[in-house]
């Protein structure tokens, strides 16, 4: 790849951080899962937190059709990275995972699969540097790439997480100490083409309070040291197909409650005292989440009782 690309990419990539109020801090010569070229930009934002960006060499930064959603991501990256840890999100069953390791951009499946592949990892984030994690590959159908404008990180990272988190809530993700690359299956059930939108929960208010009050007691009270997490997230919104004018009413409801403490700047909140008292009910529940990924075994096959 000519030295005048990779400084063209760079260029575009600090003038679209800037415009959000980041800053490119940092870049280095990388490759992707199949040796072609990649360029990994550190971004800094809020309290010098950071991302690591990776965009192939080839990509064409400024494309028409793809320059209002490079926009938005930035703008939603800057947000994000006032999060105490903007890599953990909250899953819908009460799990803090950790996203880290993905290797971007997509690349075919090697095994003659007619998928696109990302791999990555999660990790359990429970505040006791808990060890369980699992290797995914997410395995995207070509025809879901079809609605994906390009098969680089800021237009594919938001729907593969939620895909992800999809999965462990349907206990088809394991967390283990160690073990093989766990599938993510991404297919169009995941996207209506009628309504242009994604769809992984189909979420009640119980459960977008329930959602909103977790996430905040993990990435706040517990893992956060009380420093205020975005409520208003649209990777959440999608998650739980929702919208983030949704998501801030039930944010408002919960401070109303006395459950959460919103902050000055919209759309962030903090954990209560109230909040904090129901440590046993959120330990139970993760404990009840992670007992619901363990793969469990039919007692009588096991002993050779079958109808089969």
């Amino acid at each position: 790849m000519s030295t005048q690309i990779q400084a063209s990419l760079a260029n575009q990539v600090e003038e679209a951080a800037r415009i959000a109020g980041l800053t490119v801090t940092g870049s280095e010569a990388g490759v992707s899962f199949t040796g072609t070229p990649t360029t990994k930009f550190t971004l800094t934002g809020p309290k010098q937190r950071t991302l690591t960006l990776e965009f192939s060499d080839s990509f064409e930064f400024g494309r028409r059709e793809i320059a209002e959603e490079l926009k938005t991501y930035f703008a939603e990256t800057a947000k994000r990275l006032k999060n105490p840890d903007p890599d953990i999100y909250m899953t819908a069953g009460g799990m803090p995972i950790r996203f880290g390791k993905f290797v971007w951009p997509f690349h075919q499946s090697t095994s003659g699969a007619d998928t696109l592949l990302v791999h990555g990892e999660i990790k359990l984030e429970d505040g006791h540097d808990s060890p369980l994690h699992a290797k995914v590959a997410a395995a995207m159908t070509l025809t879901f790439a079809e609605i994906v404008p390009a098969l680089e990180q800021p237009f594919a990272e938001g729907f593969i997480y939620n895909a992800v988190r999809k999965t462990l809530d349907q206990g088809q993700l394991e967390l283990v100490k160690s073990g093989n690359r766990q599938p993510v299956p991404v297919t169009t059930r995941y996207y209506s083409r009628w309504q242009k939108k994604f769809n992984f929960h189909d979420s009640d208010q119980k459960q977008r309070e329930d959602f909103l009050a977790a996430k905040v007691y993990w990435l706040s009270g517990v893992l956060g040291g009380g420093a205020p997490v975005w409520v208003m997230d649209p990777r959440d919104a999608q998650y739980l197909n929702t919208t983030v004018l949704e998501l801030k009413r039930t944010a408002q409801a919960l401070a109303r409650d006395g459950v959460l403490l919103l902050q000055e700047e919209e759309g962030y909140a903090g954990a209560t005292e109230a909040l904090m008292g129901h440590k046993d009910e959120y330990e139970a529940e993760l404990a009840a989440a992670l007992q619901f990924i363990k793969p469990t075994f039919n007692e009588e096959m096991r002993h050779g009782h079958t109808n089969m």
